[in-house]
């Protein structure tokens, strides 16, 4: 008697219902974005053209993040489309802070067993991230991974590529003491430090996502579900009005690490914490894990997702131009001399 046939599907591999999410995929971006390239979704790879691009020198800006255990908050609660505009924003904010232009976008989703209607609510998110950061979905990737990934369970990763002018890179004005420190707020934890705050709300505080806590006002799940913003029409708008002398984005690291990237030998990062109001979330991580500061602001963005360095004669400027896109944006520091670093005062 022969032995049972084995075939992808009994391994736990199912090509037909991939074949069928790439479909639903090609009829979603064909009605949310204008036909830029020359192949569609489901190639092998895909094309896109530069042609309507007015550079004279052009530069192509690559970035690439994930999403981190923000996935398993998401997981538990089964709301999985704020994710999706994480994945986007994590890499958008990052060509942003290069001064790019925003292009296309690419998505890697891996997974144990695909459940096609999880992966469209994740794509469904991918989309409106791209569509509000300006840019074009223009391809990606699902992994099944049987035996990999525990069913249910889901990673994701995001690639973003963006253009500048070369021009405006070589000509960034240099950093230097008495330039101002512009803040603009975040939408709360956006997608960094989730392990600690996993760690001390639901492993050790043995709190619930469906609590709904006075501080924040609303339930713990809506709260950290909150999708990271997207500060691509913020930052292009002022581009074209200013030569920032920098731009960090507040991710990992938090501010600590992440002005440091952009200081210059020589000069240091003052910022004063009385100037913003922290948002009420990380005063409860805090409060609940036993928190230094140090620490919080090593891990968290604090309430702050960008940060703008501006010459002390453009502050008020770059101030008023962000008030007119309705943005409550405040100066939080400065630069001094001294050895390169932030310091939180």
């Amino acid at each position: 008697m022969d032995k049972e046939s084995f075939t992808y599907l009994k391994a736990g591999v199912n090509i037909e219902k991939g074949e069928d999410l790439v479909e639903w995929i090609k009829k979603e971006v064909s009605s949310h974005f204008p036909k830029r390239t020359f192949s569609e979704i489901g190639a092998s790879a895909n094309i896109y053209s530069l042609a309507n691009e007015d550079y004279k020198r052009p530069l192509l800006v690559a970035t690439t993040d994930g999403v981190g255990t923000k996935i398993k908050i998401a997981q538990e609660a089964n709301r999985h489309r704020t994710v999706g505009i994480d994945l986007v924003a994590m890499c958008i904010n990052d060509l942003l802070t290069q001064r790019a232009k925003p292009l296309f976008f690419l998505d890697y989703l891996a997974t144990g067993k695909l459940c096609l209607n999880t992966a469209k609510e994740i794509i469904s998110g991918i989309i409106k991230g791209c569509r509000e950061a300006n840019c074009i979905l223009l391809g990606g990737e699902t992994a099944e991974m049987p035996s990999f990934y525990e069913e249910g369970k889901y990673d994701l990763a995001g690639f973003a590529v963006g253009i500048v002018e070369e021009e405006k890179i070589n000509t960034i004005p240099e950093i230097i003491s008495g330039d101002k420190i512009i803040g603009i707020p975040s939408s709360g934890l956006h997608s960094n430090g989730f392990s600690l705050a996993r760690k001390v709300l639901f492993e050790e505080k043995k709190f619930f996502l469906k609590d709904k806590l006075k501080i924040i006002g609303r339930s713990l799940e809506e709260e950290l579900l909150e999708p990271t913003r997207i500060y691509t029409s913020i930052i292009l708008n002022l581009l074209n009005e200013f030569n920032l002398k920098g731009i960090a984005h507040i991710t990992g690291g938090g501010m600590i690490r992440n002005i440091s990237r952009i200081l210059p030998s020589g000069y240091r990062a003052k910022i004063y914490k009385e100037k913003w109001k922290v948002p009420p979330i990380f005063k409860l991580i805090q409060e609940q894990g036993k928190i230094k500061e140090e620490e919080m602001f090593k891990v968290f963005n604090m309430g702050i997702g960008m940060i703008l360095i501006v010459s002390d004669k453009e502050k008020d400027s770059v101030l008023k131009t962000l008030l007119t896109l309705k943005e409550k944006a405040k100066i939080i520091g400065e630069i001094v001399e001294g050895k390169k670093g932030v310091e939180i005062s």
